[in-house]
């Protein structure tokens, strides 16, 4: 089967966010594909059978399959060229290239605001909280500013405490960008993901109607960095990125 490594939301090498995808030629058990990505200790790697209509596509981290992983996908699309459709523990998800970038089709997760968590404060030195939702599943944490966002050094054993995939940080922007954001998700393997295209789908429903526009360019602030862009629809969110194929090779086993 062939493997490969793909930066995602990015269009430069060593950049974005590194994902595995793995090109299926036969069955292969959720234990295989769990061992597959411990392995390859991405944050995702995807698992599709390339050859059917819709073709399925699965993720998993180094320590549990997900719901939903906006990366993967697209550097799965990438992999694959192409439009095309995808069944997923999500639905069907659709990815179209255009304008030299790759749009998916991703369900919305408009948050709903909650009180502050006990220990969220604890969690996240430096963040003066102005408002915290819940989406299906992260927490979302307005900062007051963008470099608050940029400064952040959470408390990462803190961030575990709370019954979440994770936390999303962000704010406004101080540069292009509209928005600036970090996501952290210590209780799936991954103290903080380099950019998450399923976070950005809660991103797009918390800021659109607070900035007043349905198209969103985002930035993904950690050590590697990305950006995305977000169209609000309805129900619906079109992400879109650009990809970089790193490595290409097999697997032996």
């Amino acid at each position: 089967m062939e493997i490969f490594v793909v930066d995602a939301f990015t269009d430069r090498p060593f950049a974005g966010n590194p994902a595995g995808v793995v090109l299926l030629t036969e069955p292969r058990d959720d234990a295989w594909m769990q061992a597959v990505a411990a392995e390859m200790k991405h944050a995702e790697t995807a698992f599709v059978a390339p050859d059917e209509d819709p073709a399925p596509l699965r993720w998993f981290t180094p320590v549990a399959e997900v719901d939903l992983c906006g990366h993967a996908t697209l550097a799965t699309a990438h992999v694959l060229g192409g439009d095309i459709r995808f069944t997923t523990r999500s639905g069907i998800l659709t990815c179209t290239p255009k304008d030299g970038w790759i749009e998916m089709d991703f369900p919305a997760d408009p948050p709903e605001p909650v009180d502050v968590p006990p220990g969220m404060a604890k969690a996240l030195p430096g963040i003066t909280i102005k408002a915290v939702a819940r989406g299906v599943s992260d927490y979302l944490v307005e900062a007051a500013n963008a470099e608050e966002v940029r400064s952040l050094r959470p408390d990462v054993q803190g961030v575990t405490q709370f019954s979440s995939r994770g936390v999303i940080v962000t704010a406004p922007n101080d540069g292009p960008e509209d928005i600036v954001s970090r996501c952290f998700y210590p209780n799936y393997g991954i103290p903080e993901d380099p950019v998450t295209g399923s976070a950005h789908c809660t991103l797009a429903s918390y800021w659109a109607p607070r900035l007043g526009t349905a198209d969103l360019l985002a930035e993904q602030a950690s050590a590697r960095g990305g950006r995305v862009r977000m169209t609000l629809e309805d129900d619906r969110v079109r992400l879109a990125g650009t990809a970089v194929t790193v490595l290409r090779g097999q697997l032996s086993v």
